[in-house]
């Protein structure tokens, strides 16, 4: 599959939300799409385009937005595909991956603990490495190390 492969189909499903298709090294290409399309975007890939495995979600923050990212593979043509969209960081939300990818459940997890990108509609937003009830988002840029007294104190509050 060819970056043009997939600009095609997915212009044809989510038409303006799909921002560019770019060629990616050892992928099918990158997807760059607005996050109002995601469902779109997840359903033309899977459906569409073969791309019927999550193999991983992640998140990076960028100070002024965050970044999803989607790691997607093919069986047919034996291909990732990476679908990536930015959210503002003053609301860092999006629709679940986890109706068309199952498997997005734990990543999502990690991606909303970590990074703090909420997940509308996940059927289980909950802590994996953190405590219940833990306020933080650890690999925030703006995430300053506390004293362990210091956490505890926060975390009481919240």
């Amino acid at each position: 599959m060819q970056p043009e492969d997939l600009r095609r189909a997915l212009a044809a499903r989510a038409g303006a939300g799909v921002l560019a298709v770019d060629a990616f090294p050892g992928m099918a290409g990158q997807v760059r799409f607005v996050r109002e399309s995601a469902l779109e975007v997840f359903r033309t890939a899977r459906d569409e385009l073969g791309f019927g495995h999550l193999a991983m979600v992640g998140a990076i923050d960028w100070v002024d937005r965050r970044e999803v990212f989607y790691v997607v593979w093919s069986d047919a043509a034996k291909q990732y595909a990476l679908l990536s969209t930015d959210v503002p960081a003053a609301d860092p939300r999006i629709e679940t991956a986890s109706a068309v990818w199952p498997s997005a459940n734990w990543h999502e997890r990690e991606a909303w603990e970590m990074v703090g990108i909420n997940f509308d509609h996940h059927p289980d937003l909950r802590h994996l490495l953190t405590p219940d009830g833990y306020a933080f988002h650890p690999l925030l840029r703006s995430f300053k190390l506390h004293e362990p007294e210091e956490l505890e104190v926060k975390a009481r509050h919240v």
